[in-house]
């Protein structure tokens, strides 16, 4: 709680990396419910702009070296759930 802190996500791909590689993370409460895409990636990163994660995800990762990670800053209690990282990079999913 209060320290930022990092979500990893690494991935190995048969296809070239290309502009057209895309990162998807997505959150489901511990409580269940919908799940919410947080973060989306395709050549530049762009975290939400609604929600409880606005202004608080940064893209830390580095697909040439196939590390899809984000960071979250000053984590909560209630920010607990499911993350999901979903990388896809044609034609390779």
């Amino acid at each position: 709680v209060g320290e930022q802190v990092s979500l990893k996500c690494s991935f190995k791909s048969s296809s070239p990396i290309t502009d057209s590689l895309t990162v998807d993370w997505t959150y489901r409460p511990l409580t269940g419910g919908q799940m919410e895409t947080i973060f989306h990636y395709q050549s530049v990163p762009y975290p939400t702009t609604v929600g409880k994660f606005k202004d608080r995800i940064s893209w830390v990762g580095n697909v040439a070296k196939g590390d899809a990670s984000i960071a979250i800053q000053s984590p909560v209690m209630n920010d607990n759930g499911t993350f999901i990282c979903s990388v896809k990079n044609p034609p390779d999913v």
